[in-house]
Protein backbone atom coordinates (compact mmCIF):
# COMPACT_ATOMS: atom_id res chain seq x y z
CA UNK A 1 0.00 0.00 0.00
CA UNK A 2 1.02 3.60 -0.68
CA UNK A 3 1.12 6.13 2.15
CA UNK A 4 -0.74 9.26 0.93
CA UNK A 5 -0.90 12.65 2.63
CA UNK A 6 -2.80 15.72 1.44
CA UNK A 7 -1.84 18.94 3.20
CA UNK A 8 -2.94 22.57 2.83
CA UNK A 9 -1.39 25.59 4.59
CA UNK A 10 -4.23 25.36 7.13
CA UNK A 11 -4.25 21.65 8.00
CA UNK A 12 -3.62 18.00 7.21
CA UNK A 13 -6.58 16.88 5.08
CA UNK A 14 -5.73 13.18 4.60
CA UNK A 15 -3.16 10.69 5.84
CA UNK A 16 -3.91 7.11 4.83
CA UNK A 17 -2.77 3.94 3.10
CA UNK A 18 -4.20 3.62 -0.43
CA UNK A 19 -3.62 1.53 -3.55
CA UNK A 20 -2.98 4.35 -6.04
CA UNK A 21 -3.30 8.12 -6.46
CA UNK A 22 -3.53 9.99 -9.78
CA UNK A 23 -2.16 13.54 -9.48
CA UNK A 24 -2.94 16.43 -11.90
CA UNK A 25 0.64 17.47 -12.67
CA UNK A 26 1.36 20.62 -14.66
CA UNK A 27 2.93 18.44 -17.38
CA UNK A 28 0.12 15.88 -17.31
CA UNK A 29 -1.60 13.51 -14.93
CA UNK A 30 0.56 10.84 -13.31
CA UNK A 31 -0.30 7.79 -11.25
CA UNK A 32 1.59 6.83 -8.12
CA UNK A 33 1.73 3.28 -6.78
CA UNK A 34 3.77 1.86 -3.90
CA UNK A 35 7.47 1.76 -4.84
CA UNK A 36 7.23 4.67 -7.34
CA UNK A 37 10.54 6.34 -8.17
CA UNK A 38 11.19 9.60 -6.29
CA UNK A 39 9.81 12.63 -8.12
CA UNK A 40 8.71 16.17 -7.40
CA UNK A 41 6.17 18.03 -9.53
CA UNK A 42 4.04 21.13 -9.47
CA UNK A 43 0.31 20.46 -9.74
CA UNK A 44 -2.36 22.26 -11.69
CA UNK A 45 -5.92 22.98 -10.61
CA UNK A 46 -7.90 19.77 -10.96
CA UNK A 47 -8.88 16.60 -9.17
CA UNK A 48 -6.72 14.08 -7.36
CA UNK A 49 -8.08 10.55 -7.86
CA UNK A 50 -7.64 8.30 -4.82
CA UNK A 51 -8.04 4.53 -5.32
CA UNK A 52 -8.46 2.82 -1.93
CA UNK A 53 -7.93 -0.65 -3.44
CA UNK A 54 -7.11 -2.12 -6.84
CA UNK A 55 -10.14 -1.84 -9.10
CA UNK A 56 -11.97 0.50 -6.70
CA UNK A 57 -14.01 3.46 -7.89
CA UNK A 58 -11.79 6.52 -7.29
CA UNK A 59 -12.60 9.27 -4.86
CA UNK A 60 -12.05 12.73 -6.38
CA UNK A 61 -10.58 15.57 -4.32
CA UNK A 62 -10.47 19.01 -5.97
CA UNK A 63 -7.15 20.82 -5.50
CA UNK A 64 -5.78 24.20 -6.53
CA UNK A 65 -2.08 24.66 -7.13
CA UNK A 66 0.82 23.32 -5.13
CA UNK A 67 3.37 20.53 -5.26
CA UNK A 68 3.49 16.74 -5.15
CA UNK A 69 6.46 14.80 -3.81
CA UNK A 70 7.04 11.06 -4.06
CA UNK A 71 9.78 9.61 -1.87
CA UNK A 72 10.51 6.43 0.10
CA UNK A 73 7.81 7.44 2.63
CA UNK A 74 5.06 7.69 -0.03
CA UNK A 75 3.22 10.56 -1.72
CA UNK A 76 2.71 13.98 -0.18
CA UNK A 77 0.58 16.59 -1.94
CA UNK A 78 1.00 20.15 -0.68
CA UNK A 79 -2.00 21.97 -2.16
CA UNK A 80 -2.82 25.67 -1.89
CA UNK A 81 -6.48 24.65 -1.49
CA UNK A 82 -8.26 21.29 -1.29
CA UNK A 83 -11.84 20.25 -0.90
Amino acid sequence: MLHFELVTPEKLIRSEEVYMVVVPGTEGDFGVLEGHAPVMSTIRDGAIEVYATQGAVPEHIIVSGGFAEVNASGLTVLAEQAG
